[in-house]
């Protein structure tokens, strides 16, 4: 069992919903980046999602493609941010780490290399944004060789065919997409999002997370009542960018906002109430 699906299923027996930060490798550098990554732990955060910086992130909105730019201005690669994990793990062998970001890196180093140097180093899941499951079928058997797990995106937009061929290509959890634009969007609506993270889990028994527009403790607190994960990016990153100059107070504001995410997550006994389905549950 890889260490994600482990995570996932100590927190669905104590019927709590996963935290899953997300922050760019390298901005501001890499042993703040590595600092944080243990301070979102010790602050409640049960999964990281580490960006790996990229020249030309569409997926992302302004606030993520400034952190690439900064990231990558400081020297930061992937061969770098395998390298954060590796020392992250050093004092850390259990919180699962997700690499995200998009396929030209990985294949400029070369699948196999990639693939040995993310196992080695505690890499647990890889989502590549621009990879579709139709092309993956060579990597993403690497990845789950590797004991690592292939992650997918569904959006608001993806039809039910389409939704299968994504899950029965992706483990670990499946990543839903809460609203139609890019990284930091807002217009969130909460009702649709649980009506499709709903028709998600008609179709698979992995555990769904969502992402964009969580923005603070309230939207996290809501989120938890029909997601697996919540995973919370444009929100830190603004906060790192504000903070940068000053790594102390930088750690200190993103784990007060995990913080609060996360009691707020748990004050309501999130999805696995009484009037919640447990995962993988017939039409949950």
């Amino acid at each position: 069992m890889s260490r994600i699906a482990a995570c996932m299923r100590v927190l669905r027996d104590a019927q709590r919903s996963a935290l899953v930060p997300y922050v760019m490798a390298g901005d501001p550098g890499a042993e703040e980046t590595v600092a944080l990554m243990h301070a979102m732990v010790e602050a409640g955060a049960n999964m990281i999602e580490l960006g790996v910086p990229f020249s030309d992130p569409m997926a992302d909105g302004p606030v993520i493609q400034k952190a690439a730019e900064r990231a990558l201005k400081g020297g930061m690669s992937l061969r770098g941010v395998i390298d954060i994990v590796h020392r992250f793990r050093r004092d850390d062998a259990s919180t699962p780490v997700v690499l995200m970001g998009y396929l030209n890196p990985v294949e400029r180093m070369g699948y196999d290399t990639f693939v040995t140097e993310a196992a080695s180093a505690g890499v647990d899941g890889v989502l590549t944004v621009d990879l579709p499951p139709e092309e993956a079928e060579s990597f993403t058997r690497l990845l789950r060789e590797a004991d690592i797990d292939p992650i997918f995106l569904l959006s608001p937009t993806t039809t039910s065919a389409r939704m299968r061929a994504v899950c029965e290509a992706a483990s670990g959890f499946v990543y839903y997409v809460s609203l139609k634009g890019v990284t930091g969007a807002a217009s969130l609506d909460m009702d649709e999002v649980g009506e499709r993270v709903r028709s998600i889990r008609e179709i698979t028994d992995l555990p769904v997370g969502v992402g964009f527009g969580i923005s603070d403790a309230e939207t996290a607190s809501r989120m938890a009542m029909v997601a697996d994960a919540v995973v919370v990016g444009s929100a830190l990153v603004k906060r790192m960018q504000a903070h940068a100059d000053n790594p102390a107070r930088m750690r200190h504001e993103v784990s007060e906002l995990l913080s609060q995410m996360r009691q707020a997550m748990d004050s309501h006994g999130g999805r696995y109430s009484s009037d919640a389905a447990p995962v993988g549950a017939p039409g949950g």
